[in-house]
């Protein structure tokens, strides 16, 4: 295939729903129940949504948004860390664009704009590179997120840094890894999954193999999927096929991008400028142990930690917020007291709404609003009796 409107062939379309259909039917007899499958990355939340994938499949069949979306799964504390910084007069603090409305607990990054730090956003940690080679009398922070997919850009920026003597850039680093994530979604006693979509781009990065715990210590299939809707309604196939067979594996089918081993390249960078950091503090999943990276010793002079004295301070979420349970999987966004209500793409409480990657901003965006009018009318009616 060579142009993407192949991989939105509305008959090939039909032909995998129908035998989707088939065997969730085969399955939902033999189980008496749902067949629960998470979709890691939230790029595949947004996909599923946009082409309406999730109203094509059989009821049986229930998808799962995981916590693959690295603005969603960022603490309030650490958006207070990026405000502090950011604060600071000698600074230039620089972010993707997604990360400037995250809600800490007294402002977002954007708000920190409007009231006078100088915050901008960049395309790319090399962006921030050049706005230090400008600005030689400025502090340039980058605040580096995202899982391994982004890793390998911060450090090969951080390595160049080094290479041309720059010293006024450093790295607020909030990079996360997604194999003990997952893993902390497995041992969740809230879960039941019965497979997985594995995640497109990550795995670019880092291959196939570090998948293989899934299938063989907890015996659930992952497919590595795509992003268009044939890739994921072809992976779904794949997942429920294994299911009917009873077979626990790790299959490629993104594999005209995915290589089995992963990017040498990049998991080179990535090994020489970053190092697995005890543990890291998700948005609602807790402390996950091994499941972020900071820089290494080697590269201290470029941590804004270390530069700016960081503290780190834990903060909670808002009590009405229940982005955690969304990330659990636990409830649907539909489920939580404030979406679509007090929270809105406009006027996001929690990360999930604000990231477009989101499965809040998902459900909004595309989802069926007549589901959340049914709720708001229902709590209208009890509000009134």
């Amino acid at each position: 295939m060579k142009y993407v409107d192949e991989f939105r062939d509305p008959e090939k379309a039909k032909i995998l729903i129908n035998e989707i259909e088939a065997l969730a039917e085969t399955l939902h007899s033999r189980w008496q129940r749902p067949i629960r499958i998470m979709e890691v990355c939230g790029g595949h939340t947004h996909s599923i949504f946009r082409y309406g994938i999730e109203n094509l499949l059989p009821e049986s069949i229930e998808l799962i948004h995981g916590p693959g979306c690295p603005v969603c799964v960022l603490p309030m504390g650490r958006v207070d860390d990026c405000v502090q910084i950011a604060e600071r007069p000698e600074v230039i603090f620089t972010t993707f664009g997604d990360a400037m409305r995250v809600p800490g607990s007294k402002k977002s990054l954007l708000e920190a704009k409007a009231n006078g730090a100088d915050v901008r956003m960049v395309y790319s940690p090399m962006d921030a590179l050049s706005l230090a080679r400008k600005n030689p009398d400025r502090e340039v922070v980058f605040f580096g997120l995202g899982f391994e997919t982004t890793m390998p850009s911060t450090a090969l920026t951080i390595l160049q840094a080094e290479a041309e003597g720059i010293t006024n850039f450093s790295l607020f680093c909030n990079h996360i890894t997604i194999i003990p994530t997952v893993k902390a979604v497995l041992d969740s006693p809230d879960m039941q999954l019965d497979g997985f979509l594995g995640p497109g781009h990550v795995s670019m990065v880092i291959g196939n193999d570090p998948y293989a715990f899934i299938a063989t210590h907890y015996h659930k299939p992952v497919v590595v999927a795509g992003f268009e809707p044939l890739d994921i309604l072809q992976s779904l196939w794949m997942v429920l096929k294994q299911l009917e067979s009873d077979e626990a594996k790790i299959e490629n089918q993104y594999s005209r991008i995915v290589p089995e081993g992963g990017n040498d390249v990049a998991l080179q960078a990535i090994g020489k400028v970053f190092r697995l950091r005890e543990f890291f503090e998700w948005r609602g999943l807790g402390s996950i142990d091994h499941s972020g990276v900071q820089l290494t010793d080697a590269y201290l002079a470029y941590d804004a930690e270390t530069k700016f004295n960081v503290k780190s301070i834990a903060v909670a979420d808002p009590k009405s917020c229940q982005c955690g349970e969304v990330l659990k999987g636990v409830i649907k966004p539909w489920d939580c007291k404030v979406f679509g209500k007090a929270c809105t793409p406009e006027t996001p409480m929690g990360a999930l709404m604000v990231s477009s990657e989101g499965a809040c901003a998902a459900y909004y965006q595309y989802g069926d609003l007549k589901k959340l009018n049914v709720r708001l009318e229902v709590e209208e009616e009890v509000a009134v009796a």
